[in-house]
């Protein structure tokens, strides 16, 4: 169906709409009060008019949607798509991933730890936070103050009435209740947690009126110890308090919001206000601004910033009202529970707080771009023209390529070598035996070894390539982008480069890149292929090699895999054991002389095939 016809067949309903490119990448992510008139919106003269819109409506091969109830269910589906897709075109929060989060999670008695890995089972979160020294140091103030676990136990009644748990360190020195042996309530330990979902709001003032009161009736009972475990908590409590500064004579809990863009870079600054005191300033870099309005930006931002987060204030100042106000205001008061408010103001002290966190993103964005001048003055010349030959936003200064090899689908295996600024890098070399391919299928074999590769890097939170490069054409990068995509990591450059006519394809272009034949940047692509391939067929030659060894004997009575086994550990190799003598086999092996013989006979045979 041509998209003229596509369009005609989508309903003039509240929802999310994906536009793909001819490889099935998502390009844009958007949301719509009525999906038809929307879509078709991009198809006009007028926003053809602009480079952005055109570039992507170039591009544009499919176009999916999913009808919801309301406009504020489909902002949040658009919020939650952006960031599985993580499309080309969208405002995108950089390295999102990497932002760390409180988390409590959804248990009888809930563990109050720090993670960075959304998990969608009913547990709260609290972020995103960007100054992960100050989130441990507040982490280590809760534990300071409130006794919760630190175990990660599952901890449920069928567990305390089998005795499966017993109490720890923890609970002899009063930093645990012992809920595990069932001496401390499920509803006690659940009003706990309630206050230190308090204390990461700000809300400190009842925690410390509370805590006195608890002071006070130990006292008066001669509960002396628990009386000073109170005194002490205060005094954490009061000590954490006065190192976030009041800026603010409103008791209202804020949000200032404010963007700083200078070409394709933009900065958000945010500042967390409760009670008047500033409780975290977080920044994130985004990408994707390039000729979207301030009002857009914003928009975009918010939806990610607060789609996961419970930290949600009553109020968000922004210097000026984002796209579609009204409905990113309600869908924030139905996380909430409670309303929220959207405001840009223009004087008074909220525009002096405005102002502050926009002078904020100014600063850290000017900053980050001299320090990524100075890097790119070390980055050598030939990674600058590759950067520029494939129009890439930073230096491929560390470049991972793969290729496979096999000889009609035996013995597959891949490789994958590392080159860090244009320099190999031999102890980051991997090999991968092809597990899950059966027959001749390369396409299908990078996309294992892909899968393989970042999978590992990912649970163990290593660093990414800046570029990945595969032996291949278009069906090899098209697998390795599946790969990647399956992952969530299609933020990660990817290009393919034939053997046949030194092509490069990148993904979503059915033709190659125009780049001169004389680039140091092309030479340097080309070098690290063959390096790929050198290693693939070394590789590839030892496996055929170690096979044919271990294949010889098979035919021999009375030569198990023990044996076997024995008899290559014994020998370096087939021609030693055929140079051997019979007295020798025999003895090493523990055989008979017959069978020692035999033995050798195969050897010398096998030798003399191999010449």
């Amino acid at each position: 169906m041509e998209l003229s016809q596509k369009i005609k067949s989508i309903p003039r309903k509240p929802g999310v709409y994906l536009f793909h490119d001819e490889s099935g990448k998502v390009l844009y992510v958007g949301k719509a009060k009525v999906l038809r008139s929307r879509v078709r919106s991009y198809f006009r003269k007028s926003s053809l008019s602009i480079p952005r819109i055109q570039n992507m409506v170039k591009k544009i091969s499919d176009i999916e949607w999913l009808v919801t109830r309301s406009e504020s269910e489909a902002l949040l589906t658009e919020a939650a798509m952006i960031k599985e897709h993580e499309p080309r075109y969208n405002i995108l929060m950089r390295d999102d991933k990497s932002y760390p989060y409180v988390r409590i999670t959804n248990e009888p008695f809930p563990q109050v730890l720090l993670t960075r890995k959304i998990v969608n089972d009913g547990s709260r979160y609290f972020g995103p936070f960007t100054e992960v020294y100050n989130l441990r140091e507040t982490l280590k103030v809760i534990h300071k103050i409130f006794p919760v676990r630190s175990c990660s136990y599952l901890i449920n009644d069928d567990i305390i009435a089998r005795k499966k748990i017993s109490v720890c360190l923890d609970y002899h020195i009063r930093k645990c209740l012992g809920p595990c042996e069932g001496l401390q309530s499920q509803e006690d330990y659940s009003a706990m947690i309630e206050e230190v979902v308090r204390f990461l709001h700000g809300r400190t003032d009842k925690i410390v009126k509370q805590l006195r009161n608890e002071m006070v009736e130990a006292s008066k009972r001669q509960d002396y110890e628990e009386a000073a475990l109170c005194r002490d908590r205060i005094s954490a409590v009061e000590a954490f308090t006065k190192r976030q500064r009041k800026i603010s004579a409103s008791f209202a809990d804020q949000d200032i919001i404010a963007v700083a863009v200078q070409q394709k870079d933009a900065c958000a600054a945010v500042i967390r206000l409760r009670n008047g005191r500033i409780i975290g300033r977080e920044r994130m870099f985004l990408s994707g601004v390039h000729e979207q309005n301030m009002s857009e930006i914003l928009s975009g931002f918010m939806k990610q910033f607060y789609l996961e987060s419970d930290f949600l204030p009553q109020e968000i100042l922004l210097q000026e009202k984002p796209e579609g106000c009204d409905s990113l205001a309600e869908w924030l008061s139905e996380k909430r529970g409670k309303k929220v408010t959207i405001t840009a103001p223009q004087r008074g002290e909220k525009a002096k707080l405005v102002r502050l966190s926009l002078q904020n993103a100014e600063l850290l964005l000017a900053e980050n771009i001299r320090k990524r001048e100075r890097r790119r003055e070390l980055v050598p010349e030939m990674i600058q023209q590759l950067q520029a030959d494939l129009n890439l936003e930073v230096p491929p200064r560390r470049i991972e390529a793969f290729d496979i090899s096999n000889i009609q689908g035996s013995n597959p295996v891949g490789s994958m070598v590392c080159f860090v600024d244009g320099v190999a890098k031999k102890s980051e070399y991997r090999k991968f035996k092809i597990k899950t391919v059966k027959g001749i299928d390369d396409f299908a074999m990078i996309r294992e070894v892909v899968l393989r590769r970042y999978s590992r890097l990912k649970s163990e939170k290593a660093t990414f390539p800046d570029l990945i490069l595969i032996d291949g054409g278009k069906g090899q990068l098209s697998m390795a982008v599946s790969a990647l995509q399956e992952l969530g990591l299609s933020y990660i450059s990817v290009i393919g480069l034939a053997k046949r006519l030194e092509e490069v394809y990148v993904p979503g272009s059915s033709d190659p890149q125009n780049i001169p034949k004389s680039s140091p940047g092309l030479f340097l692509l080309r070098r690290i292929r063959d390096e790929a391939h050198r290693f693939a067929v070394t590789f590839h030659r030892l496996r055929r090699k170690k096979a044919a060894t271990e294949s010889i004997f098979d035919g021999i009575s009375g030569i198990g895999p023990a044996r076997r086994k024995n008899l290559l550990t014994k020998f370096e190799n087939v021609k030693t054991i055929a140079d051997a003598s019979v007295e020798k086999v025999a003895e090493e092996v523990g055989v008979g002389e017959k069978l020692a013989e035999e033995i050798i006979s195969v050897a010398k045979e096998f030798v003399n095939r191999s010449k």
